[in-house]
């Protein structure tokens, strides 16, 4: 296994587009951009502002009662349920869960450990704490993916004025995405985990900290899918931080075995196992491989099979690419990589579960200044429609619910799997590119070749 490579600034690359840099990372300034918006009252205002008005909305809903958050009900509901002594997988809903959120725990025995301080909150105020700390948490993905990108040229365009102030106007677009509004809306901590992973493997591992890892850990003890991660740092050259991620999640996992034997037995033999516990698989909210080739097949008994099969052959490629963004001292893309496979390996992955598509765009965007007129369309055409596929709302769109999915016109197919054919296509996009330069580089000589992402 080569060492790990620590880079954020790209040199040029050779000509075939492989060649790996040897930059030394500098450290992600994100104290020093706090310190500088504390000098700056109107950028401090505006950050704690959405923030704030989320926690005044959790206790205005208190007070009048209204129904915020299905998720989050049903996560304090666990927390609840732990601190009771009851069980958490016996039934399909929990005695604490209030009577508009009748749903099932899925979530491992460690999660609703996690979720304990919820319980000492109202459920509506629970709903605006949680709400702040994800909006709060999506500024920090967005700092950090800043951070990661490769620094412009000297005398080279610049695409943000300063970080702290594209990071507070990035946050206020954001608001806009479907899986960002959807997070929020249903109390889902999507964003939070996001932020565990980004600030782990971009930030923490990078500066060979002894806690490299343990946040990954946790992350994958709330919801499963995250332990993919521990791959991304073994296949990174991260060992000792891949092995504490995976001590954490199974020290966690014990811990349960101890305090709640029952609950963690039945959630690793029974519930885990039964994905129709969690919901429809064929619904259009399930944005995976696994939902679209149930609804393709119309519930054909082997649709999961082949998705799992599918899964498979794509992380062949799925690695390569992750190793070639990282060789260029690239990890944001290379993170990138790894999140959307696990998005379309997973066998439920809700519209909620895509805030990848966050420091997605904060990477194609970094990418609109460093091009000629003559290419500049092109980029912004990738853009401007991974933006698009986002802010759409087109799964809430098109018909859905009650099996309608398994009758989709082919023009209702293609746009109610949006979500999966955006990485897939914007992979072979580049993929294709980088082709095409590497035969331009070799026919002509001293052609420089621009293989970052969205070259």
């Amino acid at each position: 296994m080569t060492p790990p490579v620590r880079v954020t600034q790209s040199a040029p690359p050779a000509a075939d587009g492989d060649a790996p840099t040897r930059a030394p990372h500098p450290r992600l300034a994100v104290r020093r951009s706090l310190a500088r918006l504390s000098v700056r009252p109107r950028s401090i205002a505006i950050l704690i502002a959405v923030p704030l008005l989320a926690v005044i909305a959790g206790v205005a809903g208190w007070i009048m009662d209204w129904h915020l958050g299905v998720d989050i009900a049903v996560y304090r509901a666990g927390a609840l349920t732990l601190l009771n002594g009851d069980p958490l997988y016996d039934s399909n809903t929990l005695s604490t869960e209030p009577y508009w959120a009748l749903l099932p725990f899925t979530y491992p025995p460690s999660a609703a450990l996690i979720f304990v301080p919820l319980a000492f909150l109202p459920l509506e105020v629970a709903w605006g704490v949680l709400t702040a700390v994800s909006l709060l948490a999506m500024a920090l993905v967005i700092r950090v993916a800043i951070g990661s990108l490769p620094k412009p040229v000297e005398g080279g365009p610049r695409w943000w004025a300063s970080p702290a102030r594209s990071t507070l106007v990035f946050s206020l677009v954001f608001l806009g995405l479907e899986p960002v509004w959807r997070t929020i809306f249903l109390g889902q901590i999507n964003l939070i985990l996001m932020a565990m992973i980004v600030l782990d493997i971009l930030v923490v591992t990078q500066r060979n900290s002894r806690f490299g890892g343990v946040l990954v850990g946790v992350a994958s003890a709330v919801k499963l899918l995250p332990i993919i991660f521990v791959a991304h740092l073994v296949f990174t050259g991260r060992w000792k931080d891949a092995g504490r991620a995976l001590g954490t999640f199974v020290v966690l996992q014990g811990l349960m075995f101890a305090i709640v034997p029952h609950d963690a037995y039945r959630y690793w033999t029974y519930t885990l196992p039964d994905t129709g516990r969690i919901g429809p698989i064929h619904w259009a909210g399930n944005q995976s491989l696994n939902g679209m080739f149930n609804r393709l097949s119309d519930l054909a008994p082997w649709a999961s099979n082949a998705a799992l099969g599918v899964s498979a052959l794509l992380a062949i490629p799925a690695v390569w690419l992750m190793l070639k963004f990282h060789r260029k001292g690239q990890n944001l893309a290379a993170l990138l990589v790894t999140a959307f496979f696990v998005l379309l390996a997973s066998p439920v992955s809700w519209s909620h579960h895509w805030v990848w598509a966050v420091p997605l765009i904060v990477l194609l965007v970094s990418r609109l200044p460093a091009t000629t007129p003559a290419t500049a369309w092109k980029r912004w055409l990738g853009a401007v429609a991974v933006l698009g596929v986002f802010v759409s709302c087109v799964l809430l769109i098109l018909p859905n619910g009650r099996n309608i999915e398994l009758h989709w016109k082919t023009w209702q197919i293609i746009l109610g799997n949006a979500y999966i054919l955006m990485p897939l296509i914007l992979a072979v996009v580049l993929v294709v590119r980088w082709r095409l330069q590497k035969r331009a580089a070799a026919t002509e000589p001293g052609h420089h070749v621009d293989a970052t992402l969205g070259a």
